[in-house]
């Protein structure tokens, strides 16, 4: 299993920048350059405890579905996505916001395994690592560039 994690500052409440992680039109904005969208959203708009998405994008110019639950919503603190179907063999994004002298300080920590065996270990091994690191920044910039109005990234 491949796994990082991604340190991002905000400055807001621990409170305001988990209800916003939980946002997922915010999501949709924050991958707009891959074209994700949602095929299936949760009921009410937002995530909450069991709620499941599908998102539809293109990565490396292929298209596919990811369909992922949302469990273990603690909040201010934290929450958790798994991927139920889609292109990983696994995939686990945990979120943490921690109390931090400029607001908060927000820890992704994804864990996720390609497949394909040792084909997929060496793909995570040689770049899918780095590009997915590369995009759950993205994912947080724009959280930045919402929360605090400016579109500076404190932290990454």
């Amino acid at each position: 299993m491949a796994r990082f994690v991604v340190e991002t500052v905000i400055a807001a409440p621990p409170a305001t920048v988990f209800a916003a992680s939980l946002d997922p039109a915010l999501h949709v904005r924050s991958m707009a350059r891959h074209g994700e969208t949602m095929v299936e959203a949760p009921a009410d708009g937002r995530f909450a405890e069991g709620s499941t998405v599908t998102w539809r994008a293109r990565h490396f110019g292929i298209p596919f579905r990811l369909r992922s639950i949302v469990f273990d919503i603690d909040p201010p603190r934290a929450f958790s996505d798994r991927q139920l179907a889609g292109p990983f063999g696994a995939f686990l994004h945990e979120h943490v916001f921690e109390e931090h002298p400029v607001g908060t300080l927000m820890l992704d920590t994804i864990t996720f395994r390609s497949p394909f065996g040792p084909i997929g270990r060496a793909v995570d091994a040689l770049f899918m690592r780095e590009y997915m690191r590369r995009l759950i920044m993205q994912r947080n910039a724009t959280l930045v560039a919402e929360i605090e109005g400016d579109g500076r990234t404190l932290s990454a």
